[in-house]
């Protein structure tokens, strides 16, 4: 995590003073709870509240703490009890340090995921406004990277609302894995500490009691989170490398804003780099990098191990403010991304008309000639236009194989680029819904 790819909203979720109020929140909710248990008495509970919700938690003393403790909960509840005095001797009975540090670490994530899923949102609404803009707009499909069929460059926006918004729903799924709590003390067994406090904590934080912690929230749950978070990179670096690639100079469909002042080569003053989605690309690798060790961490010893601590003290905060850098700057390149429809026609016709090779393959076949012949005849006269010798049209008018079973007018028919768009309106319909 590092500022040149963090925003402000999402590193405040990470931060020390963040973390260190919630886990005053967790303890002081599990104190009330005991309050109302009879366990505790509630005048301590109220004190605790009062005293830990004016104050401000020294980050440097805890620290400092926790050099000569070398336990983190611990540091953290004695300057807590620096705060609040005789009665915080009531604080965290009965809990274990998992119970505090799980419980914040999935507020975190969910807190993260609300951000991430906003940000989602707005690449989506970018998306479907740019794709309905250039729906009709008529640029060649490749396969393999070579020229195959025509479509449009709305529809290629469209693929990629429709992967988004799957990646939305998995991240909706993701976000409820994480969202549980857990206070079940000391090997999950609730032994010291009621399991009406769990449920109290859960409710009051906005999660669900985990079923089995067995002292720490099984990750299971935090692999499901991170492969989530993974798959979204996967989606931004397609629609990236889509981008690069279509704005390589031999192609130059479509091209990066590049603003004024702005310079794209040290030594080359003529260049216009793809560096934004160049970045995106590397940013999802590192995003899909965090999803294996989230996966590893799932296999703790016994009860419980802390295997997987130092992991999520550096995945959780990376991977989530990695992501929601790129979600954004994405909808930032969607936003201004510049099209050259002229470009894009000239490239459609860059073959000679080849790309209507299948319609010409298909008429053949419905004219009474075997699949194998019908491609032989097709694939000869295609031949000599990729390899430069003329019109591709031209070359099937005068075949007189081709002209034995099709006329001049059903051949020219065969090249209307019209045929190609005639179902986009269904397909937009089933992308974005039916106005």
């Amino acid at each position: 995590m590092i500022p040149r790819y963090s925003r402000p909203e999402m590193t405040a979720i990470w931060s020390p003073e963040t973390k260190f109020r919630i886990w005053f929140e967790i303890e002081a909710h599990a104190t009330s709870a005991l309050a109302e248990l009879g366990v505790v008495p509630k005048e301590a509970a109220a004190t605790v509240w009062e005293k830990g919700s004016a104050a401000t938690f020294d980050v440097a003393r805890i620290d400092a703490i926790e050099r000569e403790v070398k336990h983190d909960v611990i540091a953290f509840l004695t300057h807590l009890a620096e705060i609040v005095g005789p009665e915080a001797r009531f604080v965290h009975q009965g809990m274990t340090s998992s119970d505090v540090l799980d419980t914040c670490f999935n507020v975190q994530c969910v807190r993260a995921a609300d951000l991430l899923l906003a940000d989602m949102d707005g690449l989506l609404a970018a998306l479907k406004i740019r794709a309905e803009e250039h729906k009709d707009t008529l640029c060649i499909g490749r396969s393999h990277a070579i020229h195959a069929e025509p479509t449009t460059f709305g529809l290629k926006l469209a693929q990629a609302y429709a992967e988004f918004a799957r990646a939305r729903k998995r991240l909706e799924v993701a976000r409820e894995e994480v969202a549980t709590c857990a206070i079940s003390g000391a090997v999950g067994t609730f032994a010291n500490i009621d399991p009406f406090v769990e449920e109290y904590v859960a409710e009051k934080l906005g999660l669900v009691p985990e079923p089995v912690s067995t002292q720490v929230v099984p990750r299971d749950r935090h692999a499901a989170f991170f492969a989530a978070l993974a798959v979204v990179a996967s989606s931004i670096e397609r629609l990236a490398t889509e981008i690069r690639h279509l704005q390589r100079t031999e192609v130059l469909e479509a091209e990066e804003y590049f603003s004024p002042g702005q310079k794209g080569s040290s030594a080359m003053p003529h260049k216009r780099n793809p560096v934004l989605t160049e970045n995106l690309t590397g940013l999802a690798r590192m995003v899909r990098a965090y999803a294996l060790p989230a996966m590893e961490n799932v296999a703790l010893w016994h009860e419980r191990d802390i295997s997987h601590s130092s992991v999520e003290r550096m995945i959780g905060p990376d991977a989530t403010v990695t992501l929601d850098f790129a979600l954004v700057r994405l909808t930032g390149v969607i936003e201004k991304l510049v099209v050259y429809p002229e470009r894009m026609t000239a490239n459609l016709d860059r073959l000679g008309g080849l790309v209507h090779s299948q319609r010409v393959l298909l008429a053949l076949t419905q004219a009474g000639v075997s699949r194998e012949d019908a491609y032989r005849l097709v694939q000869r006269n295609a031949m000599r236009v990729w390899n430069g010798e003329g019109d591709f049209l031209e070359f099937l008018l005068a075949d007189a194989d081709v002209r034995a079973a099709l006329s001049e007018e059903n051949l020219r028919d065969k090249f209307d680029l019209g045929y190609h768009t005639k179902h986009v309106d269904t397909i937009f319909a089933r992308v974005f819904g039916r106005a």
